[in-house]
């Protein structure tokens, strides 16, 4: 180690030139040494009796996918394909994969009647799945202690815990008065509005009033009956080519919306004012100097986001959902609407490209979920999004937004939010161009990252523009985003002037970046202390995910995600420079304790470890590939 920290202080400040963290020489080695002393330590701290679990660590250790090499610092030019942050194509085994034959749910749910009677392919007999089931992980089930009741019975990984001889599920009463009348996770999607949503059975009245507007609207979500149907008038003949200049202009009007019909009046009051808040009665939202987790895809999930709660983060925002899988009624997207009770200020963010489908959408979460606000994602770079029109397709279809933001704001009990990037292009800033238009129609709040979907995450946000874009919002608040890793990013980044600061990048890596920027600090938190962190994800992803071997493994799927963003972290007492910048590599260096050294490792195998440290060991055959890669480096 020694040598290696001599060979790397030899190089001296060319290694920070070239895009690494200045860290001390006595901790920098190499990737061979590096790894050979997280193997060794490894297996020294394996226990001798588990021989099959070191059977499956080694088939991890082969299966899993190796280290990434070192990135290039510039972009070779005789590359045809640019590389971009994602993998794609990656392997993906789903967690109910990993159990051959689980327990059927009638018997779970207290030995109902199976509705699939002799078809279902579950165990029915207790004793023949408790046989196959594979081994307890702990001895204490987090559910059973906190809630005195594990939903999960004997399908729970931590089962015997709570489980009598006779296959019995003990309960603790005295606990369970506690959540008697609490309800701590909001917005879950009922069978019948599921159901409702499946058979178009959803009045949408308001979205209606509002979409009547434009004359090339044609009611589609009520069928019509066969009755009606027969006494439609039959369709016009074509139109021939002398009255092409007639369609052309017929068609010019139908693409422009009219203007809104004539109100019936009652007084000096109209019948609209009646029915309709206006936007000083809405629910207002003080976002004023506030620290907002933005709303990340994959790891922005509940029990991620209730870990930056406690580490003092003030607005939390669910995960991008797709307008139109809300309205077909997709559990999985409904899942990503829930909300804890520990989160105080919570939004949604919906993704769509047209006007009907955002309205309707904005009424349907209006109605049946309890948000504080409602965001609207017009900056998702993705191609699958901006192909269609929507995320930053939408700063380029002007019109199609303005349609989109006042449908929603006219359905919306609650403040309307736009996220937006600076343009498309990355030499072509559009931004401020439509933050103008914004104020017009409505909106509460901006937020700005300071970068074009062009540029990704290649190269710095531009704060002096979004300073710009922060006085052109004025009085409108205008949130910042972009490279804010500490608390000294936040200061500069609030002398701009902007009214807050948004964090997505910097709460993965470090999640008590909250509490520095409050407290004015840098903290070098300690290994157990991110390791305790790491613990306290996995209980909320066993209350929210599942304790059986299905939410047991969705839960560790969810934290290698995060842990591929935390191994970037560097802990401060290593650093020769402090703070570490957001695009600074790590270099190679030995932690302080072995267990810092391995969560500096960015090999997949070694996150694994880390999950067996806190959720036992993986299946057979188990493989993972993180879904983003960093090309933010320089």
């Amino acid at each position: 180690m020694e040598a290696a920290a001599d060979d790397s202080a030899a190089k001296g400040t060319d290694v920070a030139a070239k895009g690494e963290a200045a860290i001390k020489p006595e901790f920098l080695t190499t990737k061979d040494k590096f790894h050979t002393f997280i193997d060794a330590k490894y297996e020294v701290c394996q226990p001798d009796d588990t021989n099959e679990n070191n059977d499956t660590n080694n088939e991890t250790k082969e299966s899993s996918v190796e280290e990434p090499q070192v990135k290039k610092l510039k972009w070779d030019p005789e590359d045809k394909k640019r590389l971009r942050g994602q993998n794609k194509s990656r392997p993906h085994r789903k967690p109910t994969m990993y159990e051959e034959k689980p327990l059927c749910v009638s018997v779970i749910q207290g030995n109902r009647k199976c509705f699939y009677g002799d078809k279902c392919k579950f165990h029915h007999v207790v004793a023949d799945y408790m046989a196959s089931k594979p081994p307890d992980i702990g001895d204490s089930c987090h559910l059973f202690d906190t809630f005195g009741k594990c939903q999960y019975g004997l399908s729970c990984r931590f089962g015997k815990t709570h489980t009598t001889a006779d296959f019995q599920t003990l309960e603790k009463a005295d606990v369970m008065k506690t959540y008697e009348n609490r309800t701590p996770v909001k917005n879950s999607l009922t069978k019948d509005l599921q159901n409702s949503l499946r058979k178009r059975q959803v009045s949408f009245k308001k979205s209606e009033d509002y979409l009547k507007t434009f004359s090339n609207y044609k009611d589609k979500t009520e069928p019509k009956s066969k009755v009606e149907a027969c006494a439609a008038p039959l369709p016009a003949d074509p139109p021939s080519e002398n009255h092409s200049s007639i369609e052309s202009t017929q068609l010019q009007e139908q693409i422009s919306p009219e203007k809104p019909p004539a109100i019936k009046t009652a007084g000096p009051l109209t019948d609209v004012d009646v029915v309709r808040l206006r936007s000083c009665e809405k629910k207002q939202v003080d976002f004023r100097d506030k620290l907002y987790l933005a709303p990340l895809t994959t790891c922005g999930n509940l029990p991620f986001r209730r870990v930056c709660k406690r580490f003092g983060a003030d607005i939390t925002c669910g995960e991008m959902a797709m307008c139109t899988n809300l309205l077909q009624g997709q559990q999985s997207e409904w899942a990503l609407l829930k909300r804890h009770e520990s989160e105080d200020i919570f939004g949604v963010q919906v993704e769509g490209c047209f006007p009907d489908t955002m309205t309707r959408c904005a009424e349907l979460i209006n109605n049946h979920a309890q948000v504080d606000f409602v965001d609207i994602n017009s900056g998702c770079p993705i191609d699958l999004v901006y192909k269609k029109g929507g995320g930053c397709g939408l700063m380029a279809r002007t019109r199609k937004f303005e349609q989109i933001v006042k449908g929603m704001n006219y359905v919306l009990d609650v403040p309307l939010t736009v996220k937006i990037r600076t343009g498309v292009h990355e030499k072509s800033n559009i931004a401020h161009k439509l933050i103008p238009e914004l104020k017009n129609w409505g909106v509460s709040m901006i937020t700005l990252h300071g970068r074009s979907r062009e540029q990704r995450y290649t190269k710095l946000a531009d704060w002096d523009y979004i300073n710009t874009c922060a006085e052109l919002a004025s009085p409108v608040p205008l949130f910042g985003n972009g490279d804010i890793l500490s608390y000294e990013d936040a200061v500069k980044a609030k002398d701009t002037g902007v009214s807050g600061i948004m964090i997505a990048r910097g709460a993965l890596i470090k999640p008590w970046i909250f509490t520095e920027i409050k407290e004015s600090r840098h903290w070098d938190i300690s290994s157990t202390e991110r390791l305790d962190m790491l613990k306290d994800f996995t209980n909320f992803g066993l209350e929210h995910w599942g304790s059986d071997t299905r939410g047991v493994e969705k839960t560790r799927n969810f934290l290698l995600e995060w842990l591929s963003f935390m191994c970037r972290y560097i802990p401060v007492g290593l650093l020769e420079r402090v703070p570490q910048k957001i695009n600074e590599r790590p270099p190679y260096y030995m932690g302080r304790n072995y267990l810092e050294s391995l969560m500096a490792s960015q090999n997949v195998g070694d996150w694994v470890r880390i999950s067996e440290m806190l959720l036992g060991p993986v299946p057979k055959n188990f493989n993972f590939l993180p879904k983003h890669k960093a090309n933010s480096y320089k």
